[in-house]
């Protein structure tokens, strides 16, 4: 309703007057518009539901969710050996003696500043990246047909690979292996590749099922893209020998198959670099194309800084050059350029000999030591007399180990002795210690017994 006023008679119409009616109607208006404004208010409709009231809670990630599981737990022997990170003989994160050190010398460089990187990342990381990689001999760099970007982390580095095989490669369907990662279907199903497996492991002997892989390979479409873990399967710990490597080689050559590479765990499964990326060297010395995704997660114990790298190697200089202008298109959108911090790191130890010889050994002693865990569990399950042959633990590699165990068998250790892993029976060997070894055989034990 409109204000009332009382306004001046015609009689005193000076000057001071035609101010003061014009005030009145200012006033006037200004009230109209205020109580239309309360009256469409953005938010005086809504008295009901969110907008948001149909979204759907998502559960929680399998690998992830077993840690808010392990988390809720009170229980004082619980164990967690869902998560694919490394723990001490305690129990606790490791952060590594050289990483303290190269982290110490980037706070001391007072010139250092925080502006951003370009789209690539950090020249040196890259080029460091991906000799420790290929090799330092290696005839794709020398010929500057490698072209390599800083991503976030292993699972940036398959992403923004995989979007760029969406836009630019004619084919679009990517082979996985069955059973692979979790995240390797989401990854690229979201990038915009066709999502299709390869027979890989073996249940009866909880190993490598390569004929199966050779035929699932060999009657895929020529051009199609093939992930291949170069080291320390993930979730198997089953890795091809070098002779099966070489027949996959030949295989995928023949068939114009284009590897993608996932490297997790280059370091971290033999304790030796160069063993560790044989598989990806042999791929490169035969003067194919190929992409490779780096983790450093792992093998420096940068879980949290997200630091990895893709390259794509080409057959040509001049192709790789603009190969790396539309992996750019690729990363401005996304993220528009990587952090600073962890690529940093990484270049300080790997440029420098001594922290490079200090981080080897460092490297080599968490690889030892999941490989005694191996031998004590085996041992333990040996000696209470588990039923089942458990050769395959000694015998796969890296941070994981397949179990065999069943769903159920995971939920009654679960629940009857508060050990977390996921539903697959999947697990991370780099979470045991000495004194959980035991813990974990009596578990296996009884559930092997009572819910075989």
């Amino acid at each position: 309703m409109r204000p009332e006023f009382t306004l001046p008679s015609s009689s005193s119409s000076s000057s001071a007057d035609r101010r003061l009616n014009a005030l009145v109607r200012h006033l006037a208006t200004a009230s109209m518009v205020s109580q239309t404004a309360v009256a469409f208010s953005p938010t005086s409709g809504f008295h009901g539901d969110s907008v948001f009231s149909h979204v759907v809670r998502a559960p929680e990630d399998p690998i992830l969710g077993v840690t808010v599981a392990y988390n809720k737990d009170p229980s004082p022997v619980k164990l967690n050996l869902g998560v694919g990170a490394y723990r001490t003989e305690e129990g606790k994160p490791l952060v590594l003696n050289v990483v303290r050190k190269a982290e110490q010398m980037l706070l001391n460089d007072k010139s250092r500043v925080k502006e951003y990187l370009p789209i690539v990342g950090i020249a040196e990381f890259n080029k460091l990246s991906a000799k420790l990689i290929f090799g330092a001999d290696s005839p794709a760099i020398r010929e500057n047909r490698v072209t390599t970007v800083q991503c976030l982390s292993g699972t940036g580095s398959l992403r923004v690979g995989a979007e760029f095989l969406a836009r630019h490669y004619h084919q679009k369907t990517i082979y996985i292996p069955q059973p692979t990662w979790g995240n390797h279907p989401k990854v690229f199903t979201l990038a915009g590749l066709s999502v299709k497996t390869y027979r890989y492991y073996d249940p009866t002997t909880r190993g490598m099922n390569f004929q199966g892989l050779l035929e699932d390979l060999g009657s895929a479409p020529s051009g199609s893209i093939v992930l291949l873990h170069a080291c320390a399967h993930n979730p198997t710990g089953v890795d091809p020998t070098l002779q099966q490597w070489e027949q996959i080689r030949q295989l995928m050559r023949s068939k114009a198959l284009l590897p993608f590479f996932d490297s997790a765990y280059q370091g971290f499964a033999s304790g030796n670099l160069d063993e560790d990326a044989q598989s990806i060297r042999m791929f490169v010395a035969d003067g194919g194309e190929c992409f490779v995704a780096q983790s450093y997660a792992k093998n420096m114990g940068l879980y949290g800084e997200r630091v990895g790298a893709l390259s794509v190697v080409c057959r040509a200089a001049d192709v790789a050059s603009k190969v790396e202008s539309q992996l750019k298109l690729v990363i401005r959108p996304m993220f528009s350029n990587p952090p600073i911090h962890g690529a940093s790191i990484v270049a300080t130890i790997l440029k420098d000999s001594n922290m490079f010889n200090e981080w080897t050994i460092e490297l080599k002693a968490m690889a030892d030591r999941i490989i005694s865990m191996r031998k004590q569990l085996f041992d333990a399950l040996h000696a209470r007399g588990t039923p089942g042959d458990w050769s395959h633990i000694i015998k796969q590699i890296g941070m994981f180990t397949f179990t065999g165990l069943n769903s159920k068998q995971v939920e009654f250790m679960t629940r009857e002795y508060h050990i977390y892993m996921t539903s697959d029976g999947r697990i991370s060997m780099a979470g045991l210690s000495s004194k959980t070894v035991p813990h974990l055989a009596d578990a296996i034990h009884a559930a092997v017994t009572r819910m075989s």
